[in-house]
C-alpha cells in the first residue's frame, strides 16, 4: 500500500523545510513540481516540451501536462511505497485529477500549516538571497554578519522581485483564493490535519510527524 503525504500552506509557511524534514521521517521521496519542470525542461523530455511551449507563449501549462509530469515521476520504483508532494495540488481540479489516478490502496494525508499573513509578510519581505550561491539569509531572523554580503560565500545578497512587499501581498491573496480551497476539500474527505506553522522549525516539524501518523495535534 502506497502512502501519499501532501503538504498545503501558503508562501512562506516554511513548507519546504518541512518537506525535507517528513521526507527524512517517513523514507518518502520529496517530489516538487518546481523541481519536475526544471527537470523535465533541462533533460529536454517530450512533456518538458510540451510545457515549455505553453510558457513560451505566456501561458499557464494545463493541469494535464502538470499530472501527466507528476505521475512519469511518482512511477519510478523509488516511490512504490508512496511520495510526498509539495507544491501540489493548487487547486481543487488539480486535486480531482490527482486523486482520480492515485491507485484505490494508496492512503492520503493532507498537512496543512496555518500561518497568518502578517507572520507570512515578515518572513517574506525580509529574505535576501545570494547571487553567487543561492544561501538565504532574514534581515530579521538570521541576518547576516555584513550587510549585503552572504555567510556562506561572500557573494551579494539581493530581495527577489517575488519576496517584495507589493508581489507578496499578490502571491498570498492568489493562495487564498485558489489553494486555501483545498483545505476544506480535503477536510471533507476526513484526511487533513491543520497545525500551527507559526512556531519553531523544529516544533512545527514535530507537529506535523505526530498530524501525519494520524496523531491529534
Amino acid at each position: 500500500m502506497s502512502s501519499i503525504l501532501i503538504l498545503l500552506g501558503p508562501p512562506g509557511a516554511g513548507k519546504g523545510t518541512q518537506a525535507e524534514r517528513l521526507s527524512r521521517e517517513f523514507s518518502l521521496p520529496h517530489v516538487s513540481t518546481g523541481d519536475l519542470f526544471r527537470e523535465n525542461k533541462a533533460q529536454q523530455t517530450e512533456l518538458g516540451k510540451r510545457a515549455q511551449e505553453f510558457m513560451d507563449a505566456g501561458r499557464l501549462v494545463p493541469d494535464e501536462v502538470v499530472i501527466d509530469m507528476l505521475f512519469d515521476r511518482v512511477s519510478a520504483p523509488d516511490c512504490a511505497a508512496g511520495f510526498l508532494l509539495d507544491g501540489f495540488p493548487r487547486t481543487i481540479p488539480q486535486a480531482e485529477a490527482l486523486g482520480a489516478r492515485l491507485p484505490a490502496e494508496a492512503t492520503v494525508r493532507a498537512l496543512a500549516l496555518d500561518v497568518p499573513d502578517a507572520a507570512l509578510i515578515t518572513r517574506l519581505t525580509g529574505r535576501v538571497t545570494c547571487r553567487k550561491c543561492g544561501n538565504i539569509h532574514h534581515s530579521e531572523f538570521s541576518p547576516p554578519s555584513a550587510v549585503g554580503v552572504c555567510d556562506a560565500c561572500g557573494g551579494e545578497l539581493y530581495q527577489r522581485a517575488d519576496d517584495s512587499p507589493e508581489v507578496v501581498t499578490k502571491r498570498l491573496a492568489v493562495y487564498r483564493e485558489q489553494t486555501e480551497p483545498l483545505i476544506e476539500y480535503y477536510t471533507r474527505q476526513g484526511v487533513l490535519s491543520q497545525v500551527n506553522g507559526n512556531r519553531s522549525p523544529d516544533e512545527v516539524g514535530q507537529a506535523l510527524v505526530a498530524a501525519a501518523r494520524g496523531e491529534t495535534v
